[in-house]
């Protein structure tokens, strides 16, 4: 029992960061139509661009996290005005491409600057162990989940009830009913970019405070596939059920049965799913006439 309850607070708090990272790629999905393969790109972005003012220049957590916002709505800023908006009305295979290269120059960047060496930081959260029930896990871990879940009830009630969230909606059902009412779609591909790359930044900062700033969060990255998959490309709900379930399964398979099946089970749904409701859980069933 205390195995299980140890496994479930460890999936539970992963699967939460996974949503995150996952909600950024829906987010340019739903609004522009893109999938992004560079997602994985954005968390180790978000995660060096913390480390580097928290660490390298010992500012307060609040200042380097606040730099490290307006870095990530740069990045996104950029991305999408200097190379996906010249790809408007090319395939969508072409976009892939771009979206590919795009991570590896990305990833480049960053290996420019910091090398390839992992690179530990002072804990944000207290690391002590906390009975929980009738186990005890580290207290970062409750953390992390706890700072998830309210970003992302934030980022849920910023869709729902906002005005800017509204609008993002409107253009994501309806692209051009919504220019028809004033909605400005460029600049809500623009806010989406933004938005997507803010949300890379929390889940890299709070995956680096669990292990270490490294390139190897770039893999973490790439299992937001496995969960919009199975969440729904276009759901923002399925994406946060996606997240807890993969984030669950794998644990469970590492410590019920072994670490190295973990790592490609997530990919063993993600084909699953594609066979037998190819549009997720949550995500909606496009007919088309012809």
């Amino acid at each position: 029992m205390s195995q299980f309850l140890v496994l479930l607070i460890y999936g539970l708090s992963e699967g939460a960061i996974l949503a995150l990272a996952a909600l950024g790629f829906v987010l340019i999905y739903k609004a522009t139509g893109v999938i992004n393969f560079a997602q994985g790109e954005f968390l180790l972005i978000g995660a060096y661009t913390f480390y580097a003012a928290f660490v390298l220049f010992q500012l307060p957590v609040v200042v380097a996290l606040l730099i490290g916002v307006v870095v990530a709505v740069i990045v996104g800023v950029l991305v999408e005005r200097l190379i996906l908006r010249p790809m408007v009305g090319q395939s969508h295979i072409s976009i892939i491409m771009v979206t590919i290269g795009l991570a590896a120059v990305l990833s480049s960047i960053v290996q420019m600057f910091f090398g390839t060496q992992p690179r530990s930081m002072p804990n944000l959260f207290p690391t002590a162990a906390v009975p929980v029930l009738e186990g005890t896990v580290p207290a970062n871990r409750l953390w992390v989940l706890a700072v998830a879940a309210v970003v992302l009830t934030l980022l849920t009630l910023f869709f729902q009830k906002s005005k800017h969230g509204i609008a993002m909606r409107s253009v994501a059902d309806d692209e051009q009913a919504a220019m028809t009412v004033g909605i400005s779609v460029r600049r809500i591909f623009t806010m989406s970019w933004g938005l997507a790359a803010v949300s890379a930044l929390v889940a890299g900062v709070l995956l680096a405070d669990l292990t270490t700033v490294e390139m190897g969060i770039v893999n973490f990255g790439l299992m937001v596939f496995p969960v919009v998959i199975l969440g729904g490309l276009d759901s923002v709900p399925g994406t946060i059920v996606g997240g807890l379930t993969i984030g669950l399964i794998t644990q469970f398979t590492s410590g019920y049965f072994d670490p190295g099946l973990a790592e490609i089970v997530p990919y063993i749904v993600l084909v699953l799913i594609l066979l037998v409701r190819p549009y997720g859980i949550f995500g909606e069933k496009r007919i088309e006439r012809v």
